[in-house]
């Protein structure tokens, strides 16, 4: 009886562990530009559970590269870096948006146009993965509805 009380524990402690398999996106749609051009993924990311989780890495099947990077202006000038992480607050969200976090995708493997659909997983910090499809949205585009 102790041994399975024992193996009941360590089996819920595990469920605990991976409690971030519950993050979920919404609003998924790239910004398909002209030509090679990158484009810009966004979509809102939702963590309904009790620990914080991460998003640590983006890869797609339909570009050469999927890096994360950040928007900001400072003293009225814009940039962008990669960041190596996006931290997704318990029970809480972020959201990748025009002009703050976005998925970078450079490099289409075929052409990617406007209704199309492109698929971009995500890597967590506790090593699961979140595969999000993506609508392709022209390059005038400033949300999914428009």
């Amino acid at each position: 009886m102790m041994v399975r009380t024992i193996a009941a524990a360590l089996l819920l402690a595990a469920g605990a562990a991976h409690a971030t398999d519950t993050v979920r996106a919404s609003g998924a749609w790239i910004r398909v530009l002209p030509g090679n051009l990158p484009a810009g993924g966004y979509a809102t990311f939702e963590n309904p559970g009790d620990g914080k989780v991460s998003i640590t890495d983006a890869t797609s099947a339909d570009y050469g590269e999927a890096m994360i990077h950040r928007s900001s202006t400072e003293t009225g000038m814009g940039r962008m870096e990669m960041v190596d992480e996006v931290p997704v607050p318990a029970r809480g969200k972020v959201a990748f948006s025009p002009g703050g976090y976005h998925v970078m995708l450079m490099n289409p493997k075929h052409p990617v146009k406007p209704g199309d659909t492109v698929v971009v997983t995500f890597t967590l910090s506790d090593g699961s993965t979140l595969a999000v499809p993506f609508l392709a949205r022209p390059a005038n585009a400033k949300g999914l509805a428009d």
